[in-house]
């Protein structure tokens, strides 16, 4: 049978310029591993991200909304999806390597707690040593997915992760795409899915975006993404000016009229009280926890077993736990 790894990293030595990370050039494994037939180093870690449990759970992970009613709000599995089309998009117009730009989208979310951002402050609040997606999405591929032992992903490709909010001196370009793309990714479909809500109307969006970007969800995301690649063909990876200049009055109106809406955010003080009930009672009572966790547990620390356990947990199924701990259940005489 051919090898057709071999093959790709042949080709890559030309579809991958200079600037962009060669699967052949990879700083590898912590564990060493033999080298698949098929697929390249970054190919393996982007198959290894998607086949996770983690991954699956983000399907039930809040992006922005809690609870909402309807079908078509996103997840955050459909923002991670989005962000890697975005990214895989964004690399191969740059002659950068898709398929790290892949893996690294893929994984960049899957520390998220329950509840999404609302989540992330509670478990900042309860857990002493701190909390930061970011660096739970690292440990998740490092140390928690497959019972513990994580799932042995490139340098580049954990570097990649912890890199997508604030970056890193060493990150690789790929890492950039990602982390412009996340932001790109987040801004538009908040907005789409704010208008699906009824918290903002289409001329509610500030004259500036409407002109430079247009009044479409695709119009203003294409505008962002060409602007990226327009700068990294000249330059750094990055935004223009001009384009500078609407993303930033972007983020200001999205806080101000959506992030912090006290009517879409009005549930989320629940959210720390439930994710603190939980934490506690695995902390006072860690023979309960799953036989998984017990043994990172021994590792790491009851609590810091605890707060990966809460933080792993969809919307529902923390909901669902909270309800078997404190709720009392129904019960008839007969």
């Amino acid at each position: 049978m051919p090898d057709f790894r071999e093959e790709r990293e042949r080709l890559e030595a030309t579809l991958v310029s200079d600037r962009g990370v060669r699967a052949a050039e990879s700083r590898g494994r912590e564990k060493w591993e033999e080298e698949d037939g098929l697929r390249t180093c970054f190919q393996r870690d982007a198959d290894r991200i998607t086949h996770c449990k983690s991954f699956r759970r983000l399907k039930h992970k809040t992006q922005v909304f809690l609870q909402p009613e309807g079908d078509h709000y996103r997840t955050r599995l459909t923002h991670t999806l989005e962000v890697t089309r975005l990214s895989r998009t964004v690399g191969r117009a740059l002659r950068l390597n898709e398929d790290l730009c892949e893996a690294i989208a893929l994984g960049h979310d899957l520390g998220h707690t329950p509840f999404g951002h609302a989540g992330e402050r509670a478990l900042r609040n309860i857990y002493k040593e701190g909390f930061h997606h970011y660096e739970q999405s690292l440990r998740v591929v490092d140390a928690i997915e497959k019972d513990g032992q994580g799932l042995n992903l490139c340098y580049e490709t954990r570097m990649g992760i912890l890199a997508h909010t604030h970056g890193l001196p060493d990150e690789s370009r790929e890492a950039v795409v990602v982390r412009l793309c996340d932001h790109i990714a987040y801004l538009n479909h908040d907005l789409d899915d704010a208008e699906r809500a009824g918290l903002l109307k289409p001329e509610d969006v500030p004259p500036l975006i409407v002109e430079r970007c247009g009044e479409r969800n695709s119009r203003r995301i294409n505008a962002f993404v060409e602007d990226v690649v327009e700068q990294g063909m000249h330059g750094e990876i990055g935004l223009s000016r001009e384009m500078k200049e609407v993303w930033d009055l972007f983020h200001e109106f999205m806080y101000e009229r959506v992030y912090y809406n006290p009517v879409a955010k009005g549930e989320e003080a629940k959210v720390e009280g439930i994710l603190r009930g939980i934490w506690e009672h695995y902390v006072a009572y860690p023979d309960r926890l799953p036989p998984e966790y017990r043994l990172i547990a021994e590792r790491d620390g009851l609590e810091r077993a605890v707060t990966d356990y809460v933080s792993g947990m969809s919307d529902d199924y923390a909901i669902y736990q909270y309800g078997e701990l404190f709720i009392p259940a129904a019960w008839s005489v007969r």
